[in-house]
């Protein structure tokens, strides 16, 4: 596999994850705003929406590996298939790519923004919530759902220790990035109504962050007192996956 500069992997890893923001964001207004085409409950199209918002991000990003999320770059580092030097540069890519995308999806969307009936409910679009608050139940939701996205990508593709050099690659062989869509798809139908299914800490902080900037009229709270959570669950999803990976004897001793 080709190695790549530290620019082009940052450029990457941004670019993939700016696209997934846009589509992902994207979706959710466009069944969100009452003046778009797409408006009306449909959590079907949304799950859709997000997954296919991951395969076009993963399928542009693909010299950095596609990781598009914090949870897989640091399963990565955990299990070896790339070096912790790399670890902050893919983090800081991730997050900014989000807080570009949601910018752009604000963008696009922007007159219905401006018209909406209840423009104190639009920060939904942006950031995930709990259907019913309870912090810890919230915790094992996301880090549930953040397993099965990893387990999926470590099984299907097992990460090949030793190839740290180069921006690791996941992927079903047959499906390649169209699997890690129908995974997303599949989480976000079966396990998302708990709490809107962030399984991925820079898709909800950076939105989060660009919704507290928006100049958006009348509205509501950016909510941070629960951003926490979409970031600890999946990190405890993280850690199921790397114990699992342990146990299974791939990676015995590779937990710092």
């Amino acid at each position: 596999m080709p190695q790549y500069s530290n620019l082009a992997l940052f450029v990457s890893e941004f670019m993939g994850t700016m696209l997934l923001i846009l589509l992902g964001v994207g979706v959710s207004a466009n069944t969100t705003l009452k003046k778009a085409f797409g408006f009306g409950p449909n959590w079907l199209l949304i799950a859709f929406g997000w997954g296919f918002a991951v395969f076009v991000g993963a399928s542009v990003s693909w010299r950095s590996g596609a990781q598009l999320n914090p949870a897989v770059t640091l399963q990565q580092a955990f299990t070896g298939s790339m070096p912790w030097s790399k670890v902050p540069l893919y983090l800081v890519a991730q997050v900014l790519g989000a807080i570009v995308g949601a910018g752009l999806a604000y963008l696009v969307y922007k007159k219905q923004f401006d018209e909406a009936d209840e423009p104190e409910n639009t920060g939904g679009i942006f950031f995930t919530g709990p259907s019913i608050l309870s912090p810890w139940w919230n915790i094992v939701s996301e880090a549930i759902g953040t397993f099965v996205l990893l387990i999926w990508i470590q099984e299907s593709s097992p990460f090949q220790p030793g190839t740290a050099d180069s921006a690791p690659q996941f992927g079903n062989s047959a499906l390649g990035y169209a699997g890690v869509a129908f995974t997303v798809i599949a989480i976000g139908a079966s396990l998302g109504g708990a709490t809107g299914y962030a399984i991925n800490p820079a898709r909800d902080l950076g939105p989060r962050i660009m919704y507290t900037l928006l100049p958006i009229k009348g509205k509501g709270s950016s909510n941070w007192g629960y951003a926490w959570i979409p970031i600890v669950g999946p990190l405890v999803g993280v850690a199921a996956v790397v114990i699992f990976y342990n146990l299974t004897g791939a990676g015995a001793g590779s937990l710092p």
